[in-house]
């Protein structure tokens, strides 16, 4: 897992389009797993032209318990941690990767605010990948309202993406 501060940028325009066009090449896809951002990576996507040839779909998990029955993740693990872990994020990648069918699952997780969550203080935010063999975590402490939070996990959550299908680069 890696660990990120600060306020990175809105999502940076194209990064979602460079995103699509990189799977669609390959010939894989991707399935979407969001807590914090609501339906925001998933909207990224499918904003792009031609979305539906990598795509397959997201499942917007707010509540916690919804994260087990939906995404499979461990109801023992959610009860000791709470929604806002790292392995938490993992789970919700590989469940949504496996529960749709896809190459690879992105998930998003953390505290928007105002209050903390689990423990966590507004800001605090993990983002997750899983596929093609391998998976990544990022630990984000992010700067911002409620919007500034959820607009930087997008954005941080596609960069992720974009570095699991380029490792080296």
């Amino acid at each position: 897992m890696t660990t990120g501060r600060g306020a990175s940028s809105p999502l940076e325009p194209g990064a979602a389009e460079r995103l699509l066009r990189a799977l669609e090449s390959r010939g894989w896809t991707i399935a979407v797993a969001e807590s914090l951002t609501g339906g925001l990576v998933t909207a990224s996507l499918v904003d792009v032209p031609g979305a539906s040839r990598s795509v397959r779909g997201g499942v917007v998990a707010y509540a916690t318990d919804l994260k087990g029955s939906l995404l499979d993740v461990d109801a023992r693990l959610l009860d000791e941690r709470g929604a806002v872990d790292p392995d938490v994020a993992a789970a919700m990648a590989l469940g949504v990767r496996e529960r749709l069918g896809a190459d690879l699952g992105l998930a998003t997780t953390g505290v928007a605010g105002p209050d903390p969550q689990d423990g966590e203080e507004p800001g605090t935010v993990f983002v997750a990948v899983d596929g093609l063999g391998r998976r990544g975590v990022v630990r984000l402490v992010l700067d911002g309202d409620r919007a500034a939070v959820r607009a930087q996990a997008c954005a941080a959550a596609i960069d992720l993406a974009l570095a699991h299908l380029d490792p080296d680069g």
